[in-house]
């Protein structure tokens, strides 16, 4: 039986989060702007630099990439209702921004918000989340199944193919959603026919050639890097998975979201996504509150730190073990005891 949640401790969440819940306008069109306006001003002089060499547009795709992921940060903000008070607002950037970020803005909203009502509930996987099967699980599956698991949460797939696949591809027909999720598939086809009016605009402007060269390795990057960040923010050895009889909304916060440690630029592109424990616990904070709520209760200062070395590592952990209460690795499996390994 699921136990209802401590009263203590929401009142105390409740309370100590409050004072930072709710957007500030200013604050959120000044990051609009100190976000787009360089997105758009690195993607005109990174098809300017076509002219020069494609060496340099290659170099502009990096920093063109990190300010669309900062937009997409917006755009995630603008889902939980925390960049504007107005929804029509909140709505409308987070629409057009989905356009730039291949993501259906209303779709992306919905699964999201299952990701951050159901994070570390092993019964209740499945929307929003990278794919993690338990020890048990991994080893009651067929030898081609178990084989397809290896293969997607290999890195090149995981981080480089695969996240690429999914923005691209997956989110222009996502088959999974239920089909009585009006608002989810309107935004789908809604995000499609923009995306066929913006390419053919610049198809007939700049040319289809100019615009895949130039925007391809900009997609590529930021694919990537949204997926490692999404990936280090919950995939940690002692991170936090119960079955949901004894899953806790706070300590699945808490316990299964990281403080990702970045240097202060990267920490501004990338919007302060880092400081993820705190997001989960009010996802009403706005992304320009994080840290001013970490420092200010002492009872968030000492989540999981993850490092950006400590990547290689992570990814490494492709299995949760129920018995140990950890994520292990492919080949940990090979060392449990025999009555554990048996398929």
């Amino acid at each position: 039986m699921v136990q209802p949640p401590d009263r203590a401790k929401v009142a105390f969440w409740n309370q100590s989060l409050a004072p930072f819940v709710g957007p500030d306008t200013r604050r959120s069109v000044t990051q609009l702007l100190t976000s787009a306006v360089p997105f758009f001003a690195l993607w005109t002089l990174s098809y300017q630099a076509l002219a020069v060499s494609y060496w340099l547009t290659l170099v502009l795709s990096v920093p063109t990439a990190g300010f669309l992921m900062r937009l997409f940060m917006i755009q995630h903000d603008c889902g939980h209702g925390s960049f504007f008070h107005s929804r029509r607002a909140r709505d409308t950037v987070g629409f057009w921004i989905g356009v730039l970020t291949l993501t259906p803005y209303a779709y992306w909203r919905k699964t999201h918000a299952y990701h951050h009502a159901h994070s570390g509930d092993l019964d209740l996987r499945g929307f929003g989340d990278i794919d993690t099967l338990t020890v048990s699980e991994y080893l009651s599956l067929p030898r081609h199944r178990r084989f397809a698991y290896r293969v997607y949460r290999h890195p090149l797939i995981l981080f480089g193919i695969g996240a690429v696949l999914h923005f691209v591809i997956v989110h222009r027909f996502p088959w999974t959603t239920p089909r009585n999720w009006t608002e989810a598939w309107r935004s789908v086809w809604l995000t499609n026919l923009a995306l066929v009016a913006l390419v053919s605009a610049l198809a007939l402007t700049i040319g289809l050639k100019s615009f895949i060269l130039v925007h391809a390795p900009v997609l590529v990057v930021t694919c990537s890097l949204g997926v490692w960040l999404f990936y280090v923010q919950h995939q940690f050895e002692n991170t936090y998975w119960h079955r949901h009889e004894n899953w806790d909304y706070y300590d699945a916060a808490l316990e299964g979201s990281s403080l990702l440690l970045l240097p202060s630029p990267l920490q501004w592109l990338t919007a302060n996504i880092g400081i993820h424990h705190v997001h989960h616990l009010s996802a009403r904070i706005p992304n320009y509150k994080l840290e001013e709520a970490m420092w200010a209760v002492p009872e968030l200062q000492n989540p999981t730190r993850i490092r950006i070395g400590d990547t290689l590592e992570l990814v490494t952990r492709t299995l949760w073990d129920e018995s140990e209460e950890r994520l292990v690795r492919f080949r940990d499996v090979k060392r449990l005891p025999p009555g554990r390994t048996a398929a």
